[in-house]
């Protein structure tokens, strides 16, 4: 088509539009935007071949008409390439704000910045993809036009390059349909999708289409039979409304297909009928719930397929009554019931609520991507993790839950107890240790329920753990982790590299950066923090640092010198050595500050027993046959002492763990109990078994004197009824 006639038929298009909505003085505005888009871009191409000035307008007719934003949106729309890099003439900020305006050159300035990345070359999992989404995120109306610009260019994506089409895609369905969902732009969204899938599954998406087609007529009678009672019940009772079938999106259908492993006749909910009602605003709730009563009345409903969206709206503000009931035939019909203002708000989202709200959009948008901006600003953030749980979190169903104070939060299905901690504040999730749900005491991953209160326990000695990464499921949460595990492990490795300056000087070594070079060399580390943390953590040990810079030395050293080279001299004054083998005693009622029992294999008076040296913790007490013996024994000879028990009448208590299982019979667990609590000197710390199919098992923490006393206390619980085994744990 000639260039001039392609450039006026989409301007009529896009004047046609506005001129159903705007007032003369906004359409003059978009007339003075088009002139001045004109003679900025002429007859420029992209490198594609593409019209430059005809993309600019099917991007300014997509946010006028698909999703309904005001003029000064599609000015900058009609403008958003004025100053692309191609040009040879560009428009100046002076010449945005004087044709335009400042609100305009805003937008315009916004769209620079992603621009400005250069993401024909930005790779999805790249670094830079931070910056893209915090340049988005400082203003809405950025991210609607790059999505607008985004469907523009997939609707003509036959003018790419095959590997620029791979990446177009991947950025789509991570990125632009995931921000059109989340801003309610649910058509736009289904769109980009199906296109998406058009490109790299054609098949599939052909078959889709022409099974669609093929049953077209058969939908189309089956809708017919199907509203007519519900018809004549609303007229009867007065209403004003309209009913629609619509279809489910061609790649909603190809994944359920997929995800439910069924053929595209089982597909259930492959339509849904759409109730429209025009009811006053004070109206629509009673409105919209009479309307859904006429249904079930009529027709079988699922009552564990009802959500209801108007009394409590999803975060974007997507309001709707679902239900799915059984129609003619037998077949299951999904059932969507809302209001003019609400349906409108689902098909164009953000831009709906601006025209409802008097031009204020929905606060959740600006606190989401307020979010969004906390979240990338931190540079300990891993681009990947996020770009993944970010689709995810868009995606996924919504649960409300209620604070102490009977405030409203909405967080994604499957949230615990500690995400709603760090939702309500970071401070609050780092000391949360569990919590109350409905008055009951629950644990840190209790998942939340629709319609729960909850209040929060916290612990000033609790702090976060790499574990909670495992099951926390918000965005928000494990950024929040990431972050205070980072600083804690910033702070061990100061220490690290206090204890390594400490010892140089002792060892009369000067510490610079080539001797730095050579450890980091030594032991493989990249960055000099990651070794400073494995030292404070006792990963690596002082005297492995020697070794790289003195001769080794002799095997037949003294334990008492290897102990005052790992230890400050005022952790080994009062140790006591021993016996010509250079024993380390340790008296069994525990009252030396200078070792500790090791909570791996919890040692008992009587078991064999040595010490190892450790960094940070002074001497730790482990059984001969620990679970980690074999590894500390064959990395870290030096640091073993041998060590034995003194022989005293003295009677500590000793921690230990016992494994106990057995056949499920009624009392078991009162007769284990009784037999631990009749033994004088046992003390039960905690019992926990679970029985499946007639049979048991537990785990007992209990306190013993000897290891005498627990062959003992094991001989008299394997005597029990129903007991079939029970062992001593390595912890």
């Amino acid at each position: 088509m000639d260039f001039q006639k392609e450039i006026i038929l989409h301007y009529n298009r896009l004047k046609d539009i506005c001129l159903e909505i705007w007032e003369p003085e906004d359409l003059a505005k978009i007339e003075k935007a088009f002139l001045f888009t004109k003679n900025i871009i002429g007859e420029n191409r992209f490198k594609t071949g593409e019209v430059i000035l005809s993309h600019s307008l099917e991007v300014a007719i997509i946010i006028a008409k698909e999703i309904g934003l005001g003029p000064d949106s599609i000015v900058a729309g009609l403008l958003h390439n004025v100053m692309y890099a191609g040009l040879e003439k560009k428009a100046t900020k002076e010449d945005i704000e004087t044709e335009c305006n400042k609100s305009v050159y805003s937008i315009l300035e916004g769209m620079a910045k992603v621009n400005a990345l250069g993401t024909d070359t930005v790779d999805l999992h790249s670094e830079n993809y931070r910056k893209l989404l915090l340049a988005m995120a400082g203003d809405v109306r950025v991210v609607i036009i790059k999505i607008a610009d985004r469907l523009q260019v997939l609707r003509n994506l036959s003018f790419y390059e095959h590997e620029i089409q791979e990446r177009l895609v991947s950025e789509t369905v991570h990125l632009y349909a995931p921000l059109a969902h989340r801003l309610g732009l649910y058509t736009i969204n289904s769109e980009l999708l199906d296109l998406c899938l058009k490109f790299q599954k054609t098949d599939s998406y052909n078959y889709v289409v022409n099974r669609l087609k093929e049953t077209e007529t058969e939908r189309t009678n089956f809708v017919a039979e199907f509203v007519k009672p519900i018809e004549k019940k609303l007229k009867r009772k007065g209403f004003t409304f309209s009913m629609k079938a619509r279809t489910k999106s061609i790649s909603s259908i190809h994944n359920k297909m997929n995800t439910k492993n069924v053929s595209f006749d089982e597909v259930m909910d492959l339509f849904a009928i759409r109730i429209i009602l025009e009811s006053k605003p004070e109206d629509e709730k009673s409105d919209c719930w009479t309307a859904y009563s006429f249904v079930t009345e009529e027709y079988q409903t699922n009552p564990k397929r009802l959500r209801d969206w108007i009394t409590i709206p999803k975060s974007n503000g997507y309001e709707s009554l679902h239900t799915t009931v059984m129609g003619p035939q037998g077949k299951w019909v999904e059932i969507q019931i809302r209001t003019k203002r609400m349906d409108e708000i689902a098909e164009k989202g953000l831009a709906a609520h601006w025209k409802y709200k008097g031009g204020k959009a929905n606060s959740g948008y600006d606190a989401w991507l307020a979010n969004i901006r906390d979240v990338l600003e931190n540079p300990d953030v891993n681009v990947v993790d996020f770009i993944d749980q970010f689709s995810m979190d868009i995606y996924s169903d919504e649960v409300f839950v209620f604070t102490p104070k009977g405030d409203l939060r909405k967080l994604r299905q499957g949230a615990t107890m500690l995400d709603f901690a760090y939702e309500i504040h970071s401070g609050l999730g780092d000391t949360c240790v569990g919590g109350r749900v409905n008055g009951k005491k629950v644990t840190l991953k209790y998942e939340l329920k629709n319609g729960d209160h909850i209040s929060i326990d916290t612990s000033k000695n609790q702090k976060p753990k790499l574990d909670w990464l495992d099951f926390l499921v918000t965005s928000k949460a494990k950024s929040r982790v990431k972050t205070s595990l980072n600083e804690e492990r910033k702070v061990q490795a100061s220490h690290g590299r206090e204890t390594l300056i400490r010892k140089f000087k002792n060892w009369k070594i000067e510490l610079n950066d080539e001797v730095i070079r050579k450890i980091l060399k030594h032991f493989d580390f990249k960055f000099a923090v990651d070794f400073y943390y494995e030292l404070a953590i006792g990963k690596i040990a002082p005297l492995d640092v020697k070794a790289i810079f003195v001769e080794k030395e002799k095997e037949e050293e003294s334990t008492k010198l290897k102990v005052e080279d790992l230890l400050p001299t005022d952790e080994t004054k009062d140790l006591s050595f021993e016996g010509g083998d250079d024993f380390l005693i340790i008296d069994n009622n525990l009252k030396n500050i200078n070792y500790k029992l090791a909570q791996c294999c919890n040692p008992v008076f009587g078991d064999k027993i040595f010490g190892f040296v450790t960094i940070s913790e002074g001497i730790k007490i482990h059984r001969r046959n620990c679970p980690n013996a074999p590894e500390m024994m064959q990395r870290y000879p030096y640091r073993i002492i041998k060590s034995k028990w003194r022989d005293t009448t003295s009677k500590s208590s000793f921690l230990t763990t016992l494994h106990i299982s057995g056949v499920d019979e009624v009392g078991i667990v009162t007769e284990i109990s009784h037999v631990i609590a009749k033994d004088i000197g046992t003390q039960m710390r905690s019992i926990n078994i679970e029985s499946d199919k007639g049979k048991f098992e537990g785990v007992l923490k209990v306190s013993v004197y000897s290891l005498e006393h627990l062959e003992f206390l094991i001989n008299k619980l394997s005597a029990v009824k129903g007991v079939v085994s029970v062992t001593r744990g390595e912890k």
